[in-house]
């Protein structure tokens, strides 16, 4: 296996403990996390507080991960976010880009469809089938 495919699948696996250190503790100094439906956030501090508010209110989440490439700087992992927020489970197919750079993120773009996000968090409306 590829390092920097390790570092990935070492990261997608620590999303499980929900803790921004460790999160944020994956990449460059100068690491920027580009979550597609939001903007970019630079630096690792800031990457920190932005998975920071993100997660704020999961009660869990487990990554499966579909398919992983990796050539040279760059990997690409698709998977399945299965997430609890509260007690409502999300399951979100993303796929991510990363860009390596000595064992670290350089760069993180997640693509994802937000509305499939925002729907699974809104209360089922009267008379929906169950």
């Amino acid at each position: 296996m590829d390092a920097n495919e390790a570092v990935i699948r070492d990261f997608i696996e620590a999303w499980s403990r929900l803790d921004p250190e460790e999160l944020a503790g994956f990449f460059a100094e100068d690491g920027v996390y580009h979550n597609m439906p939001t903007g970019p956030v630079k630096g690792r501090e800031q990457v920190k507080a932005f998975i920071a508010g993100f997660v704020r209110g999961w009660t869990a989440t487990e990554w499966d991960l579909l398919n992983i490439v990796a050539r040279g700087d760059v990997v690409i992992a698709e998977r399945l976010d299965r997430t609890k927020v509260g007690e409502t489970p999300i399951d979100l197919p993303c796929c991510g880009v990363f860009e390596m750079e000595g064992g670290k993120i350089k760069v993180w773009r997640d693509y994802f469809d937000l509305s499939t996000y925002i729907k699974a968090l809104q209360p089922p409306t009267a008379g929906a089938a169950a």
